[in-house]
């Protein structure tokens, strides 16, 4: 007999949670399902045994030091209408998807098939692309960029487009996400 997957679901929006909840539930027995409002609410709980952690964009960016070392049993809901497709380096579940992708999705995490993903993708970035994303993350123009590492503005773009050729990833929004859940960035170091 298998044990039950301990599942924490922290979203303020009832009905994703319990249509979560009810997904969970009828295609990934057992589940033991805790849901929480807010940060704060699972905070107050005490509880820290749960296998895996269901939680949306913003509530992983303003806890990053609680996510970030369970990133590989963390799924973040994101739209999906934004150009966030380059997000595959991280656990996701686009919510306006088709059923069979949602499932999908659901079934790399409890695998185990997204971590070797983010980390050939992290491996794959030089040193010098590597802080260019940092500034690019940090919300640094171009022109920016190109005077605080001392390189033309031609290498700068040079660079940003291979850090979107490596890791598939077009949008600021995709590579801050990517940045956060690799640890190249903290949450903190990002000007809203």
């Amino acid at each position: 007999m298998y044990r039950s997957k301990q599942i924490a679901i922290i979203l303020p929006d009832t009905l994703q949670g319990v249509g979560l909840q009810s997904m969970l539930t009828d295609y990934f027995p057992p589940v033991e399902i805790s849901h929480y409002p807010t940060f704060e609410a699972l905070s107050t709980s005490g509880n820290d045994t749960f296998d895996y952690y269901f939680t949306n964009a913003a509530l992983f960016v303003l806890n990053t030091d609680f996510f970030l070392p369970r990133r590989s049993k963390t799924m973040i809901l994101i739209d999906g209408t934004e150009g966030e497709g380059g997000l595959s380096a991280t656990n996701h579940i686009t919510i306006k998807a088709p059923l069979e992708i949602i499932i999908e999705q659901l079934e790399q995490l409890f695998t185990g098939d997204n971590n070797s993903i983010s980390c050939e993708n992290n491996k794959e970035l030089s040193t010098r692309e590597t802080n260019v994303l940092q500034l690019i993350v940090k919300g640094s123009t171009n022109k920016e960029i190109a005077d605080k590492l001392n390189i033309s503005l031609n290498t700068v773009l040079s660079h940003r487009k291979n850090i979107t050729t490596k890791l598939g990833i077009k949008t600021v929004s995709g590579l801050t996400f990517y940045a956060i859940m690799n640890g190249i960035i903290s949450g903190d170091e990002i000007e809203l």
